[in-house]
């Protein structure tokens, strides 16, 4: 495992939406998640599973994998299943876990195991010995359930629109049936009926940092930051689906802030502060005064990776 990270670091992502679903709600028929204030918002956690999308490409082993993007030959269906194959033991969990997970690492992650007891009847529990028929005294299932939480260096913030967002909503047909109408095959049912719904146009930007000193605990690296740095700029590489097409979603600008020291000159809130206040409603900054403000920052303005740069990052 390489060095842990040297110096704190503070980043911002710009994103442009332009007639798409950012992050749908589930508890509002999947329109686009907005705060009190008609802000649009992208949750941290869907920020996260872009990123761990993107690293998984990048050929970088990840724990929480999702169903629908898992690496080739994974075919773990739970978290359980995916530890319980890589041979950690419980007391190996917080050394061994960061090592050979890049999102715990980065992350950290939540262990939970379930206690060996099972209960059997009112009073009575089965433990899992040499010998099977053996009975235990016991109360609870998990009465003696562990879980051994692992804190991550990386963090990262909701993403949230510059302006209030108007979502607009259509309605689509389907252009058949799920299934056959016996009576009437030629009658559309009401499943053929559904409703899409987008963001015509905004700009929302996330916040987020790294710090050494949970770094050093995980073992993240400065090597490990560059890969988040190419995950973050790559973030939609790949997540092109029905809600967000192809070109509706893209990564305007990263923003990388480096500190000289591992507590960093300015505290996160102050440098995502000052940053908030010096982007434009579009999206756009000047870096010149974005340096002067954050004077002794090293600072970092980067593009969206395309192209042959971002082939690079790719596994075949």
């Amino acid at each position: 495992m390489n060095t842990p990270l040297t110096n704190k670091i503070d980043f911002s992502v710009v994103i442009g939406v332009h007639h798409a679903n950012p992050n749908g709600d589930p508890l509002n028929g999947n329109r686009p998640r907005q705060t009190a204030d008609r802000l649009g918002e992208i949750s941290d956690v869907c920020l996260k599973r872009k990123m761990r999308n993107r690293l998984l490409a990048m050929g970088e082993e990840i724990f929480v994998q999702s169903d629908d993007n898992r690496a080739p030959g994974d075919e773990f269906r739970s978290l359980k299943a995916r530890f319980d194959a890589s041979g950690i033991k419980k007391d190996q969990v917080r050394e061994k876990g960061p090592e050979k997970w890049f999102d715990v690492r980065a992350f950290g992650q939540l262990f939970a195991f379930k206690d060996e007891k099972k209960k059997t009847g009112k009073g009575k529990a089965k433990e899992k010995t040499d010998d099977e028929n053996s009975e235990t005294e016991g109360t609870e299932d998990d009465a003696g359930a562990v879980s051994i939480g692992i804190r991550g260096p990386v963090t990262i913030q909701s993403a949230y629109s510059l302006e209030p967002i108007a979502p607009e909503s259509i309605q689509i047909t389907k252009s058949v049936n799920l299934e056959t109408n016996e009576k009437d095959p030629d009658k559309k049912d009401s499943d053929t009926m559904g409703m899409k719904h987008r963001v015509s146009s905004a700009v929302y930007v996330a916040y987020g940092a790294i710090t050494p000193q949970l770094a050093d605990k995980t073992g993240f690296s400065d090597e490990d930051a560059e890969k988040v740095k190419i995950a973050l700029r790559s973030l939609f590489e790949g997540d092109a689906s029905s809600a967000r097409p192809e070109g509706s979603m893209e990564i305007k600008a990263v923003i990388w802030c480096k500190h000289n020291s591992p507590c960093g000159q300015y505290s996160s809130a102050h440098v995502h502060r000052i940053i908030k206040e010096l982007i434009a409603k579009d999206g756009s900054f000047d870096k010149d005064v974005i340096k002067q403000k954050l004077e002794g920052l090293a600072i970092e303005f980067l593009d969206q990776l395309e192209g042959d740069e971002l082939a690079k990052y790719v596994k075949a």
